[in-house]
């Protein structure tokens, strides 16, 4: 059982919804990631999305965008991330990481190669934006293999057919995006969202986690409700953008915790 189910096991037997926030590797700077990724941690995080910087973040709004751009400035590298993956795991080997991002760094690596070298490092769980499940398997035949979850967004937009494919190859929990658009943009309508699960869940017994558009606890709370993780990403960045490499960690902290303690007023 990899970290992740083992992460919903646990939060299912407790009656409690997951919280996962994102950062990306290397925003403001690698020297922070780990001790960001400890922080959010400490401030209730059951998972980590941990965003690989690329050059062309077609699902990311301007966010996001502006952290990769930072990230890739100074330096960071798909090698780099699962370095940093390794150094985080010298002191948490229980919290779960997935890593986020876009097919061509993968591929330049090579898949399998980098399956491995992700495995090595302690990664859990990896999720291609530009991946499609139609063209996927291998992709997904790789990371089981190394014990890893595929892990796959599901739009608005998305067809009962390709609910269904994804349904075959993911594994740890379904990503739902909440909004049609890119990270970080328009206004989050929950009834749509809750409208639009069920259907999800007839396909597949993952989670389903629900991200794009929360920025704070009140909403966070509402998304529990019926989703069965929350992720949290833009708002997050923001805070790291407004801070100062001293203040970054404290102020991402109490953010998250601030979040976490709206989605724990939900109870399964």
């Amino acid at each position: 059982m990899s970290r992740i189910q083992k992460a919903f096991e646990r939060l299912n037997g407790e009656g409690r919804k997951a919280l996962i926030p994102f950062i990306t590797a290397g925003d403001p700077s690698a020297d922070l990631t780990v001790p960001l990724m400890h922080a959010l941690v400490e401030a209730g995080a059951d998972v980590i999305e941990l965003g690989v910087p690329f050059s062309d973040p077609m699902a990311d709004g301007p966010t996001i965008q502006r952290a990769s751009e930072r990230a890739l400035a100074r330096g960071m590298t798909l090698r780099k991330v699962l370095q940093l993956v390794t150094t985080f795991r010298t002191v948490d080997d229980k919290t779960p990481v997935v890593l986020m991002g876009y097919a061509n760094p993968i591929e330049a690596m090579g898949l399998q190669r980098f399956a491995e070298k992700a495995a090595q490092s302690g990664v859990d769980g990896v999720l291609v934006v530009d991946y499609p499940p139609e063209e996927a398997e291998s992709f997904g035949t790789a990371m089981k293999a190394q014990g890893m979850d595929p892990i796959f967004l599901i739009a608005p937009t998305s067809s009962a057919e390709r609910i269904a494919q994804v349904a075959q190859i993911a594994s740890g929990y379904v990503y739902y995006v909440s909004l049609a658009g890119v990270t970080g943009s328009g206004a989050l309508n929950v009834n749509a969202v809750a409208e639009r699960l069920p259907a999800i869940r007839q396909k597949t017994g993952l989670p389903v986690g629900v991200g794009f558009g929360i920025r704070d606890a009140a909403t966070a709370k509402r998304i529990a409700v019926f989703a069965d993780a929350v992720v949290v990403g833009s708002r997050i960045i923001e805070e790291i953008e407004k801070s100062t490499a001293e203040t970054a960690c404290a102020n991402v902290k109490a953010l998250v915790a601030d979040i976490r303690r709206g989605v724990d007023e939900v109870k399964k």
